[in-house]
């Protein structure tokens, strides 16, 4: 798996956008931190940058192993969000293509989960930490109150 390639990047379009996507984080954002942290609160304990089955130089967010349950946070930009998700106009075609293998590569790291017995979670940045949270627990067969 994994023939996802892109052309050679184009370049910034400016300074301060190079300073701003080079200082993007990749894990630890801050929507994943606040779930993270709302899960904690709740009893809950979890793997963190947990290794994808199939593929090691992917991984799950947040994991639950036991109940193999991968949770991913996605960002509304870098995974299209239907709401939030923006469309640069600089270097267009370049930005069009690199979400776009985003976007199926999202689909491959579902797929191998789906095939390893795992289930998969993908929650939106712009979802509060107590509804991410929630959906969680739902996700785990438990509601909230540990019922």
């Amino acid at each position: 798996m994994s023939g996802i390639s892109l052309p050679k990047h184009p370049g910034a379009s400016s300074e301060s956008v190079a300073r701003r996507m080079s200082s993007a984080r990749r894990r630890d954002t801050g929507p994943e931190v606040l779930l993270r942290r709302e899960l904690h609160r709740r009893g809950r304990r979890f793997r963190v940058v947990y290794p994808v089955p199939g593929n090691k130089r992917r991984t799950i967010d947040i994991a639950f192993t036991r109940q193999r349950l991968a949770v991913f946070v996605d960002g509304c930009f870098w995974h299209r969000c239907p709401i939030h998700g923006t469309h640069p106009k600089a270097n267009a075609l370049w930005w069009d293509a690199k979400l776009g293998a985003n976007m199926a590569r999202d689909a491959e790291t579902d797929a191998l989960l789906s095939a390893a017995g795992w289930t998969v979670l993908r929650i939106w940045e712009h979802i509060s930490a107590g509804a991410a949270a929630d959906l969680v627990e739902d996700a785990l067969h438990i509601g909230p109150c540990g019922d």
